[in-house]
């Protein structure tokens, strides 16, 4: 791989953000990460950063425009409703900062002569509308766009131009439900382990907190990274959408007591609950366990985030149903990428994860 390549990663300490500087960096690649902190990355490797809040324009543009020889983008940066995650997705006014901030990374780049090559975006199955309603069985990336409020489409039309008119490639990832081994955001896992850990310390079961039983898909945020990295040098990938999978299916319940041993709890009848509630009503029991164990994570809602509120909708949480939502991942192997993860291996691995790096408590 030539030093030549140059990845931007927008939205540096996200979820998949940090999924991707790891998987670039693996790759030989020169990276560098912009988001409003820098994170800490799992492998603990140091890598270029430069602090920049994306909806501010003329604060980007100053520090973009800095950059030199950038040939790729990775752009994972998303701004998220703190308030009301779910309805937000729908919200004018967060779809036009999200439009924004793309701009806000794309303009800066494309401004002079530029070396720009590649960029990727995500939009997920709420590309679908799998929050609004059901979904084709599979969902291919063929079909008709959904016509529904967001900024999914906003932003492909907006880079398919930009690539037009300014001579680079782009691809478009549609991943499943993300988790990962990166506190906050919305990893639905750092809200699981709190979750195990306060049952555990209060002496209740870890019960299954959500609602109807349900079959769905994930995308490991590892192997969305590495799809990332195929897309940038793949011809096959350019100007093309992708699903993204693990490649396998699972239940909540079925994965319930593999995450219950790597957490060192017990599983127990369900018990439907808020786990954004319990979580907030149970904030002194945390504290308690962080000062006990030493843990790095005494900052709750940095550490959770946006994961509770996510948690208590990916289990279907007060539903009547769950969402039925997959997606053929057919046109992505075809085009030649064929890894896969197993589900249930990638929630223990990164549960672990955060154990090992004091973020939750030890299992014993």
């Amino acid at each position: 791989m030539s030093t030549r390549n140059k990845v931007l990663v927008a939205g540096a300490s996200g979820l998949i953000g940090v999924a991707a500087i790891e998987s670039f960096l693996s790759s030989g690649w020169d990276v560098v990460g912009i988001s409003r902190r820098k994170p800490e990355l799992p492998s603990g490797r140091d890598f270029e950063f430069v602090p920049v809040d994306l909806r501010n324009e003329s604060a980007a543009r100053e520090a973009l425009a800095a950059l030199d020889g950038i040939t790729h983008v990775a752009y994972a940066a998303i701004y998220e409703n703190a308030g009301d995650l779910v309805s937000g997705w729908s919200n004018a006014e967060q779809i036009e900062i999200n439009n924004a901030m793309l701009r806000n990374v794309i303009e800066p780049l494309v401004a002079d002569k530029t070396t720009l090559k590649h960029v990727s975006i995500l939009q997920g199955t709420k590309a679908y509308g799998v929050h609004l309603h059901p979904i084709a069985i599979p969902a291919r990336e063929s079909d008709p766009r959904d016509d529904h409020a967001n900024f999914f489409f906003d932003q492909q039309d907006y880079l398919s131009a930009a690539a037009a008119k300014h001579g680079f490639a782009y691809t478009v990832l549609r991943p499943q439900l993300v988790t990962g081994k990166t506190p906050g955001a919305l990893n639905v896992l750092p809200a699981i382990g709190v979750y195990a850990a306060i049952r555990r310390e209060k002496g209740e079961p870890f019960s299954f907190p959500g609602g109807p039983s349900f079959v769905w898909e994930m995308a490991d945020a590892d192997l969305v990274a590495q799809v990332m990295v195929w897309a940038a040098r793949a011809p096959q990938a350019a100007n093309e959408i992708f699903n993204v999978t693990n490649g396998d299916v699972f239940e909540w319940r079925s994965v319930w007591p593999a995450m219950a041993r790597t957490l060192g709890v017990q599983t127990g009848s369900d018990e439907p609950v808020s786990v954004t509630q319990y979580i907030r009503e149970n904030a002194e029991v945390w504290a308690k366990i962080v000062a006990r164990y030493g843990l790095a994570s005494g900052d709750l809602r940095a550490f959770v985030g946006q994961g509770d509120q996510h948690a208590d909708f990916a289990f279907a949480y007060g539903a009547p149903a769950g969402p039925v939502a997959f997606v053929s991942t057919v046109k992505l192997r075809k085009a030649g990428f064929n890894a896969a993860v197993d589900t249930r291996d990638a929630f223990c691995e990164a549960l672990q994860s955060f154990i090992d790096r004091k973020l939750l408590p030890p299992s014993v």
